[in-house]
């Protein structure tokens, strides 16, 4: 399985994933969407800035999915995670702002990271905003 995850380029996190500080992605929200309970151990990941092309391609090392009763757990369970999912420890005011008022959260650990050659994908049938693709074989969507 294939899983692509959209990044926002103005955070900044692509180049942390090349350079190793940043191994694991965390996606956030208020129903069980993809990736949730689809992505797995060993599953291929790439990622991509919006609206940019693929250019990073991991494999899938563990999954950790929360339920989240309230802001104060989501806290909580960013601060544990926050040093790989973001590279530092602190907790920048625009996470913090799009953690609030979640009732879900997964974290994507991965390793063998390759800077990959670009490449675009159709995402027609995702949806124009789609944060997130999983599909079977990323050449299916390849252009």
């Amino acid at each position: 399985m294939d899983h692509i995850a959209i990044m926002k380029k103005s955070w900044g996190l692509i180049p942390k994933i090349l350079n190793k500080t940043k191994v694991a992605e965390s996606r956030w929200y208020r129903s069980r969407i993809a990736p949730w309970n689809r992505i797995k151990k060993g599953h291929n990941l790439y990622f991509k800035n919006s609206g940019e092309a693929i250019t990073v391609k991991t494999k899938v090392t563990k999954v950790i999915q929360y339920e989240i009763p309230n802001n104060s757990k989501a806290l909580k369970i960013m601060k544990k995670h926050a040093e790989k999912d973001l590279g530092f420890k602190k907790i920048p005011p625009e996470v913090l702002n799009y953690i609030r008022n979640k009732n879900y959260a997964i974290f994507i650990h991965f390793d063998s990271v390759k800077e990959i050659k670009p490449f675009n994908v159709d995402k027609t049938g995702f949806g124009a905003m789609a944060a997130w693709i999983t599909v079977n074989n990323i050449n299916k969507i390849k252009l």
